[in-house]
């Protein structure tokens, strides 16, 4: 069965079991707190999360990458949709979410909670703000006035952005803009993401 492993209530977490219940798949859930334990790191050396453990020796981190992984092991799902126009598009902003946006927003996060108070807003940071600034700008124009950001249903492209938004606002205490304040509020309705929610508060 499908195992993730994730600190309680971590955001990255949270879009693979939302996944998960989109789809339909047998899923547990394992906490681990910081630092991770040595039995943890024997599994996953990097010691991040989510981690995701599956049968046949599978054994992956980066949520990104175990995304695009779930929906090609046990797909075809329209979460990630077979039209290659759509698919590219799909695929690219799942990425985006993390190496753009989410590698941005752990800078932030580093800077926020262990920087030095002189350290808080030097360069990097600016820098980082100013990025973050223009991936919403890029968010809101890819939305446009649609429901989710690829085609006419949800697809991984929204559960990724989605939740690195919620990492971006509740960690941070970030303003979003209030077209995506709106439409992460209507994917929060769903039940898949509810159920997901409940089993990933740790």
């Amino acid at each position: 069965m499908i195992r993730i492993t994730n600190f309680a209530r971590g955001a990255r977490g949270l879009r693979l079991a939302w996944q998960c219940e989109e789809m339909g798949l047998a899923y547990e859930t394992a906490f681990v707190g910081y630092p991770p334990p040595a039995e943890y790191l024997a599994k996953n050396p990097l010691g991040n999360v989510p981690f995701l453990e599956d049968e046949g020796g599978v054994a992956i981190n980066e949520s990104a990458a175990i995304m695009l992984f779930l929906a090609n092991r046990y797909g075809p799902t329209p979460l990630l949709p077979r039209a290659p126009a759509l698919n590219a598009r799909v695929t690219q902003l799942t990425v985006y979410a993390e190496a753009t946006f989410g590698a941005g927003a752990n800078t932030l996060m580093v800077a926020h909670f262990g920087a030095p108070d002189a350290e808080k807003k030097n360069w990097s940071v600016r820098m980082q703000e100013e990025a973050a600034e223009r991936s919403l700008a890029y968010l809101v124009n890819v939305l446009g006035g649609g429901a989710f950001l690829v085609g006419d249903d949800l697809t991984l492209a929204d559960i990724a952005i989605a939740t690195g938004l919620g990492m971006y606002k509740g960690a941070l205490g970030k303003e979003l803009p209030q077209q995506l304040v709106d439409w992460r509020a209507k994917l929060a309705e769903r039940p898949a993401y509810q159920r997901a929610a409940q089993r990933t508060q740790g």
